[in-house]
This record gives structure tokens, sequence and C-alpha cells, in this order.
């Protein structure tokens, strides 16, 4: 029996999810998590195969989600669904570790498809954004400076639009709060920022945040 983790912050969304996944006999929902630090916690408490997560999660996303489970070596897949057609997004997902990757518009067609490619031990990568990403690339478009933040720079800032402080956010993201201002201070200056108020526009146009 498989046993599939689901997070996301919206009640009728994890109903959805939950109807598709039920209807394979040998999987189980292991669990519903409803914010990114809850996902983590039930996935390692019910050793999930695969957890299906929002990349917009409250308190860390689902990218970050993925760094966690990884740093943890636990044998889970992370399926991340989104409602945003970015192909940054999907960049941003190889590097945190992330297998499998599919637009939430797509979920009842390709959902049990995703899943069972992860299990399988294959990736699983919405065809749409693959093409855009080899287009970018081929083009040399990769050049800016919002790129050049590092995973735990995005997850510092993600924090700020939601209005943590800086004390809180050591606590959530497991650092020092001197590591916490220091990554704040070099998102800022890569990004050609001075203030909080222009961090936040920021989250809001990358989709980190839900204004």
């Amino acid at each position: 029996m498989k046993r599939i983790l689901i997070a996301d912050d919206h009640a009728v969304v994890r109903s959805g999810l939950r109807a598709i996944v039920e209807t394979q006999s040998n999987w189980i929902v292991a669990g519903e998590a409803t914010n990114g630090e809850q996902a983590v916690g039930l996935a390692v408490e019910t050793m999930s195969d695969i957890v299906i997560v929002d990349y917009s999660m409250p308190l860390m996303n689902g990218l970050e989600v993925s760094r966690r489970l990884k740093a943890l070596d636990l044998r889970t897949e992370v399926l991340i669904l989104t409602m945003h057609e970015d192909e940054e997004l999907l960049s941003e997902a190889v590097l945190a570790g992330v297998r499998g990757f599919l637009f939430k518009s797509n979920a009842k067609k390709h959902l049990i498809s995703a899943i069972e490619a992860l299990l399988d031990g294959r990736p699983y990568f919405t065809s749409a954004l693959v093409e855009k990403l080899l287009h970018d690339y081929q083009l040399n478009k990769h050049g800016r400076s919002d790129m050049l933040l590092t995973s735990r720079e995005q997850s510092v800032v993600q924090l700020i639009a939601e209005g943590h402080t800086n004390r809180s956010m050591s606590v959530i993201l497991k650092l020092s709060v001197k590591t916490v201002e220091t990554h704040r201070a070099s998102a800022m200056r890569k990004l050609g920022m001075s203030s909080t108020a222009e961090l936040v526009r920021y989250a809001i146009r990358k989709k980190l945040v839900v204004p």
C-alpha cells in the first residue's frame, strides 16, 4: 500500500486531490497538511511515499518542503502542484530536488500518471513548462538578478512577505537570527532593494505569496 500525503491550504483542493488518489486501490491518503511546516512533520510521521504539495504554501513553500525532506534523507518524492505557468518555478524546483511538477489545471487528467511515475522512480514534469524552460536556456535568458538568489534567501523573502520577524524566521528555518539577517541583507543587495515593502512586492510578483 503506497502512502500519499496531500498538502494544500485550500480544503476544496485537498478534497479534490483525495478523491483522485482514492480511485487507486493500492494507494492511501496518509494525511492532509495546510502549511509547509505541517507537511514536513506529517511526511516524517507517516513515512509517506509521495507528498503532493502546493507551491504557494504558508510558512514554507513547496520547494522548501522538498529541501527539508531531502535533508532528512527520506525516501519520499515530492510532486509540486502550481497554478502559475512560470518556467522559473520549474528551474527552481529541479534545484530543490523536486522530481514531479504539475499544473493544478491538469491535475485531474495527469495526477495519477505523475504519482505512478514517481513511485516507479521516474521524474514527471508537465511538458508545457519543460518546453518553455528549454526555450529560455537556448536563448540565454536566465541572466536576471532574481535567479541569483539562493534557495535560503528565497525562503527568507517569502517569510518576510508573510509578515514574520527575524526571530520567528529563525525558528521556522532553524537558523540563528544573525544568519537570517545575513540572508535578508544578501537578498536585498542582489535584488537592488532597500525596503521591506519592495521585498513584499517582489514576493507577490514571483508568486512566493498570494496577496
